[in-house]
């Protein structure tokens, strides 16, 4: 006879509030999102490693919010960044799919030991390059817990950049295609000229010189920083104002739109024929 985890049924259903932060200014949530934040029992997050500025800006989160509410640390696993390991789409996403797997052992055994209603803070909108519903996706599927889960959607990096440099992501009648750094140069291979992009761990801009961009870096936060212009113009400017935010404030995540051409929007035929 092998031993087997407990049916969910025979666990008390845990209500789990996947709540949207923001981009980093403390006032970047909604009301729904603040109701869900007072009414869980504690919160959890992963704390990557010590003094880690993401846990500590969602600390000073909660306690404007949602005070007393306790956010209760997880250890994050090691993920593996060689470039042997993440060379290609194939083996970056086998390494992430690892990845997810330690982080829900390491999360359901937080969640086990610890009864209530739980929020857990995301940084900016679940619903973009963040992997928290799939986490407890394998949660869920191990059969353990039972998990009610409910999603608060938040104020994406996307919507803020828009907001400070006064844009439309798209043109009129146009496409936009969100990407990540990793796989911009395929997506501008495959015709897209109107690109946002997120989760950067350089500026892989060589070659783009003609192209237009709108960047911002630490959006909502007090180092919040923007740049705009020909690519070729502020390149230089964009690597340096990136390395002084990681520099002067322990993090940077950044996002930018890219547009074929000088930027200017350009009018396309809207007519419809009856």
């Amino acid at each position: 006879m092998t031993d087997r985890p407990a049916a969910a049924a025979d666990s008390p259903t845990r209500r789990i509030h996947v709540v949207g932060i923001g981009s980093g200014g403390l006032d970047q949530i909604t009301v729904e999102a603040v109701r869900a934040l007072q009414a869980s029992d504690y919160a959890v997050a992963a704390l990557k490693r010590p003094g880690d500025p993401l846990f500590t800006r969602r600390v000073e989160l909660l306690g404007r919010h949602a005070p007393g509410l306790e956010l209760v640390a997880v250890q994050d696993p090691e993920r593996d960044r060689s470039s042997s390991s993440t060379s290609t789409h194939g083996d970056y996403r086998g390494v992430v799919l690892d990845w997810h797997q330690a982080r829900a052992l390491a999360w359901e055994q937080i969640l086990a030991e610890r009864p209530g209603d739980v929020a857990i803070p995301v940084w900016g909108d679940p619903a973009f390059y963040d992997s928290t519903l799939r986490i407890l996706d394998r949660i869920a599927e191990r059969g353990r817990l039972d998990l009610d889960v409910r999603v608060l959607p938040g104020i994406s990096a996307l919507q803020v950049l828009a907001a400070r440099h006064r844009l439309v992501l798209h043109e009129i009648g146009a496409t936009i295609t969100v990407t990540t750094g990793r796989r911009l140069r395929e997506v501008v291979a495959a015709g897209a000229d109107n690109v946002v992009v997120m989760l950067n761990s350089d500026l892989p801009l060589d070659g783009l010189d003609e192209w237009h961009i709108w960047w911002g870096g630490n959006l909502g936060d007090t180092g919040e920083t923007l740049v705009a212009g020909r690519v070729g113009d502020v390149l230089d400017e964009l690597r340096a104002e990136r390395d002084r935010l990681r520099a002067e404030h322990g993090w940077v995540m950044d996002v930018y739109l890219l547009r074929r051409g000088d930027g200017r929007e350009t009018e396309r035929d809207e007519r419809t024929t009856t």
